[in-house]
């Protein structure tokens, strides 16, 4: 694959959120325009990954998987849990058991 860059993006004030926070996770491919991302909102500590979008464009090449893996690394970093909403999201914990420890 292209090298894939994942970069996060919260909406709101930097920092710490008071009530509900949202963001999302941006897949950039080398050899596309096209963004891929992974929709989140937090409520009570936990990060709920909402929805995963890849467009057909850069489709088929791992990116949602990066995505959530990107996801879980910083959930492990800034001590937070992650609650899947995302049916691919589910799908990838329950591929990835390892992962039980910042799943809420």
């Amino acid at each position: 694959m292209v090298g894939v860059t994942i970069t996060k993006h919260e909406n709101g004030p930097s920092g710490e959120c008071s009530g509900e926070c949202s963001g999302e996770y941006r897949a950039h491919i080398a050899d596309s325009d096209a963004t891929g991302r992974l929709t989140w909102t937090e409520r009570g500590g936990v990060h709920y990954a909402e929805h995963t979008l890849v467009p057909p464009a850069i489709g088929g090449r791992g990116v949602a998987g990066r995505l959530v893996e990107a996801m879980v690394a910083d959930a492990r970093e800034n001590q937070f849990k992650i609650g899947p909403v995302c049916s691919y999201v589910v799908a990838a914990f329950d591929k990835h058991p390892e992962w039980a420890d910042v799943k809420a």
